[in-house]
């Protein structure tokens, strides 16, 4: 079978419209599993009691058993109880969760290179644990966390493709489709896979300008 180019324009608006949909789905989830994250660091690092366990419960069962089981449960198992959520937000809350738990010990990490004299200096100087974590901890375990938090976005961004399993015409569920109707293998799959990396690079490009900023004051 030849590559045809004309083909694969011709299928180019469809492609952009799978596109959009992926960058929004995980462009949402990256921003909410890094909150969750911190929260969920939070309260892993401050001992909270009760949420400490929960927490830790929660990471444990994302990080045991199968993300596309996860959004089976979502999209199909939570209107059982009453829950019954869109595909755009299932998708959201399965990959927030997912890549949420991985971020929780990502932060957790950085958070264990942040000095015991530095919390103390900061409770002598009448911060908070909450404010002490906000304004003293949270910076610097991010800035040290940057490089796995960075893979576990990337992740996300390539577990994305998983929505197509509910019917989300994300980038992968276009490109399948077309592949059914048109039996154009080689070019839909050639083309996502340049798009996925592009993905990829552009995220890695903006994650190490992050890092630049992040580490000025280190650099003289």
């Amino acid at each position: 079978m030849d590559f045809d180019l004309a083909y694969l324009m011709a299928q180019g608006p469809a492609l952009m419209r799978g596109l959009w949909l992926t960058v929004q789905v995980s462009l949402i989830s990256i921003v909410l599993s890094v909150l969750v994250g911190l929260l969920g660091a939070a309260v892993r690092v401050l001992e909270v009691p009760v949420l400490d366990r929960v927490v830790a419960a929660y990471v444990e069962f994302i990080r045991n058993t199968p993300m596309l089981a996860q959004l089976f449960f979502i999209f199909y198992g939570l209107p059982g109880i009453g829950l019954k959520l869109s595909l755009f937000w299932s998708g959201v809350l399965c990959l927030t969760l997912w890549a949420g738990a991985y971020q929780i010990e990502n932060l957790r990490g950085g958070l264990a290179t942040v000095g015991k004299g530095l919390r103390e200096a900061s409770y002598a100087l009448g911060l908070t644990p909450w404010r002490f974590f906000h304004l003293v901890a949270a910076p610097l375990a991010i800035r040290v966390a940057l490089p796995a938090m960075l893979n576990t976005a990337i992740s996300l961004l390539k577990n994305s493709s998983y929505l197509q399993a509910i019917g989300l015409a994300e980038l992968t569920y276009v490109a399948i489709d077309r592949i059914s109707m048109d039996f154009r293998t080689l070019e839909m799959f050639a083309a996502i896979c340049v798009i996925y990396l592009a993905l990829v690079l552009v995220l890695s490009f903006l994650a190490s300008r992050l890092e630049f900023r992040l580490n000025a004051p280190f650099r003289h």
